[in-house]
Parts: structure tokens; C-alpha cells; sequence
């Protein structure tokens, strides 16, 4: 069986799609997801570029994964710089990221109008970049920029590029389709002349992007060619129309066509996955998505509903279990009953098959309500302990009010008020805050940590709203999303209602009730304290 690397883009090519972005904790949340996967390699942008990129560098390097190997992404040399004196590279050689791509041209049309270099010249920009960085002792891949496009205007030049980082020690050469302009037969032919070209012993890959609806067929054409890494991107994401979508890559050429990329073990995570990715970014997952989406194995009355039932096959091209999907609406877009069973495994909670379904059934009749629990990970383990008869409300409500009022002079205050019951006493707190969410936050943590004073490490980290129902205007339904973090774990935690402050409290509730949970090597934020000790401290 072929072994073909996955080489994920999501964190760098895929934000460059309109509206994608996500803080440097929440992609280092993604890494973890694509390096459970089994993802092989993870693009994460080029370090100190801006801001965000140094601090998730910087949170990498801190962090430990099972598969994965982390990619620093850079360009070669400037035309007036040595390739070791060039502050670019140099960052790349000098970062913890023992992989490191850089994108060179290809294109004769790139060199006379935008970087206005020779072909010669370019040639060594290539070969100088690639040799720098494999001397400063770093795998390092050359992504061939408009590779295609330059093939069809001269396939001899295009081809010299190649050569020219594959000779400097390059470990890989991929091929990038840059301005997604190409055709499955096209690229077939410019990666079989790449092969032959090339020789055996250089290892190529491949990189597309789908301006023509053909960024996965295309993927699937290199391979056959001879192709042995994948690019793209989860759900596709990215600048115009988007990247090849790596979840439909992953699942083709592993399902289909035999390939080894992830492993059978692994790939029932990749609808999860998918969606995980999706809910960060504040989108709704498609439901129409290959493989992963909610309708991929739906089916509605007449013969395709009596063909399912006497044989799946007829009218199923796979079994959805195969990829963490269910046959029929998903309502969770989970994967199922063995994957609430092993969420339960993990929360050390005892939960059959039975138990299972129950919180199968509860989750379809929630988010036919709006609910999400993709990326809501602490509200869906609270729904588990429900089941399993170890859920203990943090606190017994009494009431919650919210007053905001903005001043003639353009100032807005805001104040909460919160009366809760903890251990047989009445807690009443007051709080000002810079909104509704955040005094409810000040004013619902006053109160507890009396009880709980370890919760007050518990941050909230990130908060995201979603209308559900456009149509409906400002009565529409929300949908609240959440991040806590008590700053070693990050979770989620989501709240429906037609008043977003209601929807915001649900989540809010949420979040610091999962951080008091007790987990299976012990309590999530410390050893809760007993009433008396809590008010004589």
C-alpha cells in the first residue's frame, strides 16, 4: 500500500479566504485536532511575520504532539541578499519547526512583471533558499509556484526550477496550481513530465487551488501520476474560491483508491474533525460537503428508503461510519454512538449502548433547537454526565438581571446582578462590566468563588454569536459560542435563545461548571473546599 504525507494549509493559505481568522489559541487548537488525525505535516505560517503568527510560534514550540510535524512557511532569498544574510530565512533556519516550505517562481510572465528577476537569477534565488536552509539542518520542501501555468508557456524553464531545488538538496518538489486554472488531464501531463523529468528519487508533490471546481480532481490526478504528498486545506478554505478540499483528498485516495494516509482508526475522526474546524471559524459546516456533511448519507421517502433498509449499498457509496458519519439527518455532527462512548471513556464516565443513544436522541432534539457541539466540548461532556447520573449543578438560580444604560455624553455602563444559591446559602453580587457578558461573568464569579476559589482562574478566552435564522430578524434565534481556558486545557461551550444575553449566560453556565467537573486523573481546577472553609477564608 502506497504511503502518500498529508500536508495540511489550513492555518496559513486557508486564512487567506475572506472572513477566515482565528486567534493564535484557537489555531493551536486546530493543530491538535489535525495531529489526532493523523495529519503529517501542519502549515503554520511564517513566524514573526505579524503579531499573531510570533505568539502561535511561540505556543507551538511550548506544545507536544503525538504525529504531526509543525512547518515554518517562508519565500526564497531577496535578489540583493545572500540566502544567509536574508532575514526571512534566517528566521525560518532559526525556528523550533523542523520542517520548513518556501515558495519559489516558475512562471517566465512572474519573473518580467513582478519580480522582475532573470531566469538564471531565479535559479540560483532557488537553489541558494534550499540550500541554506537544508545546511541549517532542516527538511525542507520547495513549493513551486504557478508551476502549471508556467509548464504550458514553457515546460523546459518550469521544469529547470525543479531541478534546480531538487539538486540543492530539496526533499521535496510540489508542484502548485496556483491560480486553480488547470484541468485533471492537464495536470496529469505536467506532473508526468515532472516524474520523468525528475527521476524517481526526487519526491514530488502536489498543491491546488479550486478556482475551477477541480482542486480535488486534480489531487487525485497527481497522485496517480506519481505524486506522493497532498496539500490543501479542511473544508477547502481559502483565498477566491478556496484550496482542494484535504478532508475529500484524505478520504478519496485512502477509501477509493487504497491509499495509506491516515489509517482506518483515524479516519472515523474525520467528520468531527471537519466540523471542529468549521464552528472555530464561526461557520456553518455544509451540509452538502462530501463525505462529512449532514446530508451526505441523508435519504428521504420512496425507493431510496426501501433500497437502504433491504441492502445500504444500493443507494450509499460507502458506509458513513467510516468517516465519523451517520446514515440519515446528523443532528450531532459527531460520529455517532462510538464516538459518544469514547467522549464518555474519556470523561471517566461508565455509559452503555443504551446511554449512548439516549444522548444520541437528546443531542438530535437540541440542535434541532440551534444547538452545536462540535467545537462545544464542555457543554456536550456536561449532556454526558447528565446521562451517566454524575452531574451536580454548580450553583441553583434565582434569578439574573442586566441593566445598560448609555449616558447623553456617549458612555455606556453596564451592571448585573445575579442571586444564586450554593450549598444551602443565598449569594447576591452586583458587577459592572464592559457589556452584559462580562458583568454577568464578574458578577456570576463573584458569588461562586466564595465556594469555589480555584474558579477564579478560569478565563474566558474567546465569545462568538451566530444569528440562526436570518429571516427573522432582530427576533431571531442565537447561537452563543465560548471558549474558557484555565490556562493549561481550552474548551467550548454553547447557549440557544431568542435573547443573546440569555443564550450568553447558558454558555457562560457552561463553561465554569465543566471547569469544576472531576476528571479521571482528578479534578479539572483543584480540590474544591468545603462551605465553612470557603467563607472563614
Amino acid at each position: 500500500m502506497t504511503k502518500i504525507e498529508t500536508y495540511d494549509a489550513t492555518l496559513r493559505d486557508g486564512m487567506q479566504g475572506e472572513g477566515m481568522s482565528l486567534t493564535a489559541a484557537e489555531k493551536v487548537r486546530v493543530v491538535h485536532k489535525l495531529d489526532a488525525l493523523g495529519i503529517d505535516l501542519i502549515e503554520a505560517g511564517f513566524p514573526a511575520s505579524n503579531p499573531k503568527e510570533l505568539e502561535l510560534f511561540g505556543l507551538l514550540a511550548a506544545e507536544k504532539f503525538q504525529h504531526a510535524q509543525i512547518v515554518a512557511f517562508g519565500m526564497t532569498r531577496r535578489r540583493d541578499v545572500a540566502a544567509a544574510e536574508d532575514p526571512a530565512l534566517k528566521i525560518l533556519a532559526e525556528c523550533f519547526a523542523p520542517v520548513c516550505t518556501i515558495v519559489g517562481k516558475t512562471w517566465r510572465l512572474h519573473l518580467e512583471k513582478v519580480v522582475r528577476v532573470s531566469p538564471e537569477e531565479n535559479l540560483e534565488l532557488i537553489a541558494d533558499s534550499v540550500a541554506f536552509l537544508v545546511g541549517a539542518g532542516k527538511r525542507t520542501i520547495y513549493d513551486a509556484e504557478h508551476f502549471f501555468d508556467g509548464y504550458r508557456d514553457d515546460p523546459d524553464y518550469s521544469l529547470q526550477c525543479l531541478r534546480a531545488a531538487a539538486g540543492a538538496g530539496a526533499e521535496r518538489v510540489v508542484l502548485c496550481d496556483t491560480n486553480g486554472s488547470s484541468l485533471p488531464h492537464q495536470i496529469a501531463e505536467a506532473v508526468g513530465a515532472a516524474r520523468t523529468a525528475l527521476g524517481p528519487d526526487v519526491a514530488l508533490g502536489i498543491h491546488c487551488h479550486n478556482d475551477l471546481e477541480c482542486g480535488v480532481a486534480n489531487t487525485l490526478a497527481a497522485v496517480a501520476e506519481g505524486a506522493t504528498q497532498v496539500q490543501g486545506t479542511m473544508n477547502g478554505i481559502g483565498e477566491r474560491t478556496g484550496n482542494a478540499n484535504l478532508v475529500a483528498i484524505v478520504a478519496n485516495l485512502q477509501l477509493c483508491l487504497g491509499y495509506d494516509l491516515i489509517g482506518p482508526k483515524r479516519m472515523v475522526h474525520l467528520t468531527e474533525t471537519a466540523h471542529f474546524v468549521d464552528e472555530l471559524l464561526n461557520r456553518n459546516p455544509d451540509p452538502c460537503a462530501a463525505w462529512v456533511g449532514r446530508n451526505a448519507f441523508a435519504h428521504k421517502g420512496g425507493l431510496h428508503v426501501a433500497g437502504i433498509r433491504a441492502d445500504a449499498t444500493t443507494f450509499e457509496h460507502r458506509d458513513p461510519s467510516v468517516v465519523g458519519n451517520e446514515r440519515e439527518l446528523l443532528v450531532s455532527e459527531l460520529a455517532g454512538k462510538h464516538t459518544v462512548l469514547e467522549k464518555a471513556r474519556a470523561a471517566g464516565l461508565a455509559m452503555d449502548d443504551a446511554g449512548a443513544s439516549r444522548v444520541i436522541e437528546r443531542v438530535k432534539e437540541l440542535e434541532h433547537r440551534g444547538y452545536q457541539y462540535e467545537a462545544a466540548d464542555g457543554s456536550f461532556e456536561l449532556l454526558l454526565r447528565q446521562e451517566a447520573g454524575e452531574y451536580e449543578p454548580l450553583f441553583r438560580l434565582e434569578s439574573w438581571r442586566v441593566i445598560v444604560e448609555q449616558r447623553a455624553d456617549g458612555k455606556v455602563e453596564t451592571e448585573a446582578t445575579i442571586k444564586v444559591w450554593l450549598d444551602g446559602e443565598r449569594y447576591v453580587t452586583t458587577a459592572e462590566g464592559n457589556g452584559p457578558v462580562n458583568a454577568l461573568d464578574a458578577a456570576l464569579r463573584a458569588a461562586i468563588v466564595q465556594v469555589h476559589p480555584h474558579l477564579a482562574n478560569v478565563e474566558l478566552v474567546n465569545f462568538k454569536v451566530r444569528i440562526l435564522d436570518e429571516t427573522h430578524g432582530t427576533d431571531a434565534v442565537t447561537r452563543v459560542f465560548i471558549d474558557a481556558s484555565d490556562g493549561v486545557d481550552v474548551w467550548g461551550s454553547t447557549g440557544v435563545h431568542e435573547n443573546v444575553i440569555a443564550a450568553s449566560w447558558q454558555a457562560l453556565v457552561d463553561s465554569l461548571e465543566f471547569a469544576e467537573q472531576k476528571r479521571p486523573d482528578g479534578p479539572r481546577g483543584g480540590v474544591r473546599s468545603s462551605s465553612s472553609e470557603a467563607r472563614s477564608s
